[in-house]
C-alpha cells in the first residue's frame, strides 16, 4: 500500500511539474477539460463518449512521455548534438501522430452524430 501511495505522489508531482513547465501539457490539459462535455454532445453511444475522451488523454501520455524525453535529453547536454535533435524530433512526430489520430476519432464521430455516416 505504501509503494501504490509513494507511485501517486510521484505521478502528482511529475504532472504538477509538467503543467508548470510546459505549454503544450497545459493546452492539452485544456483540451481535455473541454473534450468532457463536447464528447457528451457528440458521442454517439456512451462507448463513443469514451473513446473521444481517451483520445485527447492518449494526446496528454504522449506529450508527458515526449516532455520527459526532452527534459532528459537537455540534461545529458546543452550543447547541440545531432542525435539527441533526432531523438526529439521523433518525441514530436509521436505528438503529432497521436493529435491526427485523435482529430480523426473525433471527426470520425462528428460524422456519425450528424449521419452522415
Amino acid at each position: 500500500m505504501l509503494r501504490l501511495w509513494r507511485a501517486t505522489i510521484n505521478s502528482r508531482n511529475g504532472l504538477a511539474f509538467a503543467v508548470r513547465s510546459e505549454q503544450a501539457v497545459r493546452e492539452e490539459l485544456v483540451a481535455l477539460i473541454l473534450a468532457l462535455p463536447l464528447a457528451c454532445l457528440i458521442g454517439a453511444t456512451a462507448m463513443r463518449v469514451v473513446e473521444l475522451v481517451c483520445a485527447v488523454a492518449l494526446v496528454l501520455v504522449v506529450e508527458l512521455l515526449n516532455t520527459a524525453i526532452e527534459k532528459l535529453a537537455d540534461r545529458l547536454t546543452t550543447e547541440h548534438d545531432p542525435k539527441i535533435g533526432q531523438v526529439k524530433d521523433l518525441g514530436s512526430a509521436a505528438v503529432g501522430v497521436t493529435l491526427l489520430m485523435s482529430g480523426g476519432f473525433w471527426l470520425f464521430a462528428l460524422a456519425e452524430r450528424i449521419g452522415f455516416l
